[in-house]
């Protein structure tokens, strides 16, 4: 037995928390029409003016479900979701499952290039999509022909609602694209239909959610029902929420945070989710105003934005009772002020799309400890029935309080990446995640995050590879060289920096690049800062020096 094996941490779980949970179910859909058959006129999902109750859910999904499988959608094939967060996502997301398929959980905020490699390596044959999506981005895609899909049904943030608030929707307009099926009327036209009764195990694919690797590409992590259905009863328990609960959904659903941490969880204990289309402050403050949710799970970036918001006020919050961040490290200066301002205690929480969102938590009730040496908050605690080892450069286990790379184990880590065994091989040996994060584990077990092995960028939980960056700049017609790193912001955790050399002869002006690449890019991903220099820093052998211009900041 080694320290970590031991679970020094256990110590630390809440009064009455066990140390290990068995699901009852092995399949998201399981748990669901399990709720379905319990509780089926509790409510499912709050939009705007809108309610879907489970026997509503249960209802519209079964028809997309005949809708598609008469299309041509067959068991094993996999729906792209590239919608907002609008009751759209969840219909389709259960759709797909009692068509026997899978979903992949693509970002709206995706330029025509990031839609068509997620859809082409995905294999997607069938594509949910907004309205305005489709007719900006998709509708090019797929007539390309450079991927599967074969189906598209369109939907618009104003279905389930009437409130149309403007500053979401002004100026948008319900649009049924020609070659495309529409939602509504699917939903229509199939209703009180029922599709085949499928046989989903938890070893089957629930979802493919991208993730970025060593080389750049995303990868497809390929979330099982199992890992899903386990982190979700994880929630259940570490949060310790139940039917009488109600779940703000300001995470992005296509995140693995919002996939767990809202639609999951609200599935599993048969609540309300809170949906307001997507993250503006003054509109998620309202909503909290009107349905006062229990329980939310964020990126930090959110609950700050919360506190800025016009009006805002401690009473708004005083509804929740459990409230989590994670996707970017919290300062403890951070932590303090939102309690100051919004009256509630934000715990940490830490995971990656490959754990299906939590592997550590802060328990409920419990305040996080702060390093004395690195300042850092600690991100929690090991969940039940994962084990967290901290490895050397060689693989070696640590000893405790020695700085290495996370390396994680447990029922909710992914079992690979989509159709990449090589990158599976690499990163979770074993089972075992290598998450390419560095920190230590104190004598208590305290997880302490101190900084990434790899260069990646976490902006706002949003996590971004500087080559998909540097990529794209390098087609800028001044831009001779280029290297992008990440640079600390005070509300996003980091934002992206990019530096530039020019081409001889050319001049580059840094907010016309901005502008430029952001015409190219996910709004998460392009520079949010230029700088012109006449040459990088680099080894002996040419390669840029990432880690020197980082030091710069």
């Amino acid at each position: 037995m080694s320290v970590y094996t031991d679970k020094p941490w256990l110590a630390l779980y809440g009064e009455g928390q066990p140390a290990s949970i068995t699901p009852e179910h092995d399949t998201l859909l399981a748990v669901f029409q399990a709720t379905v058959a319990g509780t089926p006129d509790a409510v499912a999902i709050r939009y705007f003016d809108g309610t879907l109750t489970y026997r509503d859910l249960d209802a519209a999904s079964d028809a997309l479900a005949v809708g598609l499988l008469d299309a041509g959608f067959a068991a094993g094939d996999r729906m792209g979701l590239y919608v907002q967060n609008d009751p759209a996502f969840v219909i389709g997301l259960l759709g797909a499952w009692k068509a026997g398929g899978a979903a992949v959980a693509i970002n709206p905020m995706n330029k025509a290039g990031e839609l068509t490699y997620l859809l082409a390596d995905s294999g997607a044959t069938a594509l949910l999509c907004l309205d305005e999506l489709y007719e900006t981005v998709a509708r090019d895609v797929i007539a390309a022909g450079e991927t599967r899909v074969q189906t598209v049904v369109t939907c618009s943030g104003l279905d389930h609602q009437t409130r149309a608030d403007p500053r979401l929707f002004e100026g948008t307009v319900k649009s049924r694209p020609e070659g495309t099926l529409d939602l509504g009327d699917l939903l229509e036209t199939h209703a009180g239909q029922q599709p085949p009764p499928v046989s989903l195990s938890g070893d089957d694919i629930g979802v493919l959610t991208y993730t970025s690797g060593t080389t750049g590409r995303p990868k497809g992590a390929m979330n099982t029902h199992s890992s899903m259905t386990f982190n979700a009863y994880t929630y259940r328990e570490w949060m310790r929420l139940g039917p009488e609960d109600s779940v703000l959904g300001v995470a992005p659903l296509f995140h693995i945070t919002g996939l767990i941490g809202h639609v999951a969880i609200a599935m599993l204990v048969g609540c309300p989710l809170v949906l307001a289309h997507r993250f503006q402050p003054d509109v998620v403050l309202e909503a909290i105003r009107e349905h006062r949710p229990t329980f939310t799970v964020g990126a930090i970036a959110v609950f700050i934005a919360l506190g800025n918001a016009t009006g805002a006020s401690r009473e708004d919050f005083t509804s929740l009772r459990a409230v989590y961040s994670g996707g970017a490290p919290i300062a403890p200066a951070v932590t303090d002020r939102l309690e100051e301002e919004l009256g509630v205690y934000v715990h940490n929480i830490y995971g990656l799309t490959e754990t299906n969102s939590p592997s550590h938590g802060v328990p409920m009730g419990v305040r996080a400890p702060v390093d004395e040496n690195s300042g850092a908050l600690s991100v929690g605690v090991p969940v039940y029935d994962t084990v967290v080892r901290v490895l050397g450069e060689d693989g070696e286990e640590l000893p405790v309080g020695e700085v290495g790379e996370f390396a994680t184990s447990g029922p909710q880590v992914v079992p690979g990446y989509w159709e990449r065994p090589d990158a599976t091989a690499e990163q979770i040996p074993g089972g075992e995640l290598r998450t390419g994060d560095v920190g230590f584990m104190d004598a208590q077990g305290w997880f302490f995050l101190v900084d990434r092995k790899k260069d990646m960028i976490n902006a706002a939980g949003y996590k971004v590879w500087p080559r998909e960056v540097e990529d794209v700049l390098y087609g800028h017609p001044a831009v001779r060289e280029v290297a992008v790193v990440g640079i600390p912001d005070e509300v996003r955790g980091e934002t992206v920096k990019a530096y530039v050399s020019p081409k001889p002869g050319a001049t580059i002006d840094p907010e016309e690049v901005i502008a430029w690449s952001r015409e190219r890019m996910a709004a998460y991903k392009y520079p949010r800062y230029v700088e012109v220099v006449d040459e990088l820093p680099k080894t002996t052998t040419g390669k840029i020096l990432r880690r020197e211009l980082r030091a710069r900041n």
